[in-house]
């Protein structure tokens, strides 16, 4: 058996003291998914609460397969508070894991697949995950190898779970050794972690995002009554499961909300729209270049998509004409610009009725919920209208990092969470986001941590300095530019970028830029001026 990891959030009480306040004003509706599933269940077991393709999932079948999955887990020897991580794209078995690991107090840890090993072994080994349930292979690229690449530098992980593969660890298999098998479900507290969600830090190291059963069981309630989705309405989940915006609404909100979840494996807007007429979607929570990309098909195609009423998007910057051109090529459909992060889903509801599209399109939402101060550098607050960091505390926040010291830095005395975001409250108070003080790259709704892409170049012989920043990406975006002080003159643009992918590191996170430079601009205490280069490119790109 293989060591069991004490998780690095062993501090952190629960509720978190910045939470207390939630506890006692009974905000929170203090119940798991699998407690809802099985209310649901018992009033109608024959509802299809996840479409993937020709499957349909119902909620009986779900229930029946996830208790099979967590009679077998405790069979091989997993236990309240254990991880279990995933990484797969959008398939159904991700809904049973999720469910089961609910219904048996397990953590679950979501990984995105565009993660290869560099950053899987980071995460794996941060949060201690026992299990690791991973696509035996997706797009070519063979996962349970890698899985078995790094297993033996993760001493606390014991088990490897393939899914679609073969063997007596497949998914498939799991689920019919525990077909009958005896399943008493555990007391499990709704206000415990429930699940680790790793984001890229400034830091390069991956940042653990801890959330309870109902902090977003709380955002994904109020979203429902904001977007007026119905108890029994599908919408569509392109967005991948094991990230903040697709776990939540695609894998969870068919459980708080009611609803049915028509899963995408991955965006094409032509199959967006044959399934959004097929299944007759009504809504949809996505990154900003999927609406642009599904507008377009719906104006090339000449669907308007009646059955849609809402898209829910953010991630990337939204330009203020973006809205109404989109909306423009529906029929019925809204869309509006959402603001969070994994810390704080959903700060923001966007606005959804057509009388609002002008807060729509040049704002990013309505405050729902959360308490919303915008500081200045010494975290005093600043008047409407001016420029600050955008602190944000509510119901729906993290309990805190998995790391004690990234959680004092980032929460306040008074319980404000430090975005990092800079941005303006408005008269009708909303949020308008002017900047980043975080040193990120959002590239499709995925963060990037720029130092990490940094520390990788700095290791290439022919590369003396690199400063990395996002770039305008006219589909995602942003995209990914390397500055470059060479060492001598032998640096070789294809060489680089075959260093950057050899390293491990996502291959999204390879250059699509490079840019040699005598000097990189510099403050007066030696820090890069990262603004003048977002500023170079931004220029040198317009020009072209």
């Amino acid at each position: 058996m293989a060591e069991r990891i004490t998780p690095p959030w062993a501090w952190l009480e629960a509720p978190a003291p910045h939470q207390r306040e939630f506890a006692d004003s009974g905000v929170w509706d203090e119940r798991t998914i699998a407690d809802l599933a099985y209310a649901l269940a018992d009033r109608d077991p024959d509802f299809c609460a996840f479409v993937e393709g020709e499957h349909r999932l119902t909620r009986a079948a779900l229930l029946e397969d996830a208790e099979a999955l967590s009679a077998t887990l405790r069979d091989r020897g997993l236990r309240e508070g254990d991880v279990v991580a995933f990484q797969m794209p959008n398939w159904r078995e991700a809904a049973v894991i999720n469910l089961a690991a609910a219904m048996s107090g397990l953590i679950v840890n979501p990984i995105v697949p565009i993660y290869r090993d560099h950053e899987v072994s980071l995460m794996l080994g941060d949060c201690g995950a026992r299990a690791f349930f991973v696509a035996s292979s997706f797009r070519n690229y063979d996962f349970a190898a890698m899985a078995a690449r790094i297993r033996g530098n993760l001493p606390g992980l014991e088990h490897i779970f393939t899914v679609r593969g073969s063997g007596p660890d497949d998914y498939a298999t799991l689920v019919a050794q525990g077909r009958g098998a005896p399943f008493v479900r555990p007391n499990v507290d709704p206000l415990s972690v429930k699940m680790v969600l790793y984001t890229s830090g400034t830091t390069g190291k991956p940042k653990g995002v801890l959330h309870s059963h109902v902090t977003l069981s709380f955002i994904l309630a109020r979203s429902c009554r904001h977007w007026q989705l119905q108890p029994g309405e599908p919408t569509l989940m392109p967005s991948p499961v094991t990230h903040i915006s697709g776990y939540a609404n695609g894998l969870e909100a068919p459980f708080v909300c009611g609803s049915q979840t028509v899963l995408m494996e991955s965006w094409n807007a032509q199959e967006a729209l044959s399934l959004i007429d097929r299944h007759q979607l009504v809504g949809t929570v996505a990154a900003t270049p999927f609406l642009v990309e599904l507008a377009a098909a719906a104006r090339a195609s000449g669907n308007r998509l009646p059955s849609f009423r809402f898209f829910a998007c953010g991630g990337a910057a939204v330009p203020n004409d973006l809205i109404p051109a989109a909306n423009s090529a529906f029929e019925n459909c809204r869309a509006f610009r959402v603001f969070g992060s994994s810390e704080v889903p959903l700060v923001t509801y966007g606005w959804p009725r057509a009388e609002d599209e002008r807060l729509a399109a040049t704002t990013d939402g309505e405050i729902i919920d959360y308490s919303v101060r915008i500081a200045d550098v010494d975290d005093n607050d600043l008047p409407e209208g001016q420029e600050g960091e955008i602190l944000a505390r509510g119901p729906g926040m993290l309990m805190g990092y998995a790391d004690e010291a990234q959680t004092r830095e980032a929460i306040t005395a008074d319980g404000y969470f430090r975005t990092g975001d800079l941005g303006i409250r408005t008269p009708e108070g909303a949020i308008t986001i002017t900047g980043r003080k975080k040193d990120l790259i959002i590239r499709g709704g995925e963060n990037i941590s720029a130092k990490e892409i940094e520390d990788v170049l700095h290791t290439h012989p022919a590369v003396s300095e690199a400063s990395v920043v996002a770039m305008p990406h006219e589909r995602l975006g942003e995209g990914v530019c390397a500055y470059i002080v060479a060492a001598g003159d032998n640096a070789r643009i294809d060489e680089l970028i075959e260093h950057v992918q050899s390293s491990g590191l996502a291959k999204q996170k390879t250059p699509e830029r490079f840019e040699f430079v005598d000097e990189l601009p510099k403050t007066a205490s030696g820090k890069v001026r990262k603004d003048k280069l977002r500023e170079d490119i931004a220029s040198k790109l317009g020009r072209r």
